[in-house]
């Protein structure tokens, strides 16, 4: 079991910058492939990123590809995502989500943990 629990997430123009950190409860952080997804009002749950157990893999969704950066801290049992020239549509509730068998696959239902989210809002 583990508990996930994010931060970093508020209003911010259009073009500028947010960082989102996610702290994990446990031991067995390192362990787990970890991901992004986001989730706006009145859409489906929609993959931002994941990142593999060492943090030497990384993939990311079509819409965030070139703007936003997943990295992780096992010590710190961290995951991040830096979101860079930020976009009104960037706008939802941001989880992080921990899969304990690390398939690495962009798919919210492979994830058995997630934190309550955090609100990124975007104006234009």
């Amino acid at each position: 079991q583990v508990q996930l629990v994010e931060s970093g997430g508020g209003l911010v123009q259009a073009g500028g910058s947010l960082r989102l950190s996610c702290v994990a409860s446990g031991r067995t952080f390192s362990s787990y492939t970890m991901g992004w997804f986001r989730q706006a009002p009145g859409k489906e749950r929609e993959f931002v990123a994941t990142i593999s157990r060492s943090g030497g893999s990384t993939s990311y969704g079509d819409s965030v590809k070139g703007r936003f950066t997943i990295s992780r801290d096992n010590a710190k049992n961290t995951v991040y995502l830096q979101m860079n020239s930020l976009k009104p549509e960037d706008t939802a509730i941001y989880y992080c989500a921990a899969d304990p068998w690390n398939r690495g696959r962009p798919r919210a239902p492979d994830y058995s943990y997630w934190g309550q989210g955090t609100q990124v809002t975007v104006s234009s």
